[in-house]
């Protein structure tokens, strides 16, 4: 799992074109204020631990959450961060359990949609802690 978190004043995303045929037709367009935005990949060794990485995963956003004092949350599946990927349909579910657990928590979480490309306009904070990766 690669995740690089960023902690945004602003973010704005309009789907632009599907990326896996069999993902349903959806336009969307949303932006949010003052969040943790989370591009994240799933990489095929991921399959052997779902339960750790959706742990990690969710502590991790939770952390800089907290450094920025926020609850909001935009999820985006980037799947240009290694050459090592998982299967689309493994990784929807890394994205779905995430998204419940931050929600469950109190946390508002805005997905893009998966398996589209997208536009998006992203406002980063100039913080050392607003530009992170983890890798694990």
């Amino acid at each position: 799992m690669k995740l690089i978190l960023f902690y945004a004043h602003s973010f704005y995303f309009k789907t632009a074109s599907k990326s896996l045929p069999q993902v349903p037709d959806t336009e969307a367009e949303e932006s949010i204020e003052n969040a943790v935005v989370v591009f994240f990949h799933v990489e095929e060794k991921d399959q052997e631990n779902h339960k750790g990485v959706v742990q990690k995963f969710v502590k991790n956003t939770k952390w800089l959450c907290g450094k920025f004092n926020t609850k909001n949350v935009v999820l985006h599946s980037f799947n240009h961060l290694s050459s090592s990927k998982a299967p689309p349909e493994f990784a929807k579910s890394i994205l779905d359990e995430v998204r419940e657990r931050l929600q469950r928590t109190g946390y508002k979480v805005l997905q893009t949609p998966f398996g589209y490309f997208n536009e998006f306009k992203i406002h980063v904070a100039g913080d050392s802690l607003a530009k992170v990766f983890k890798e694990f």
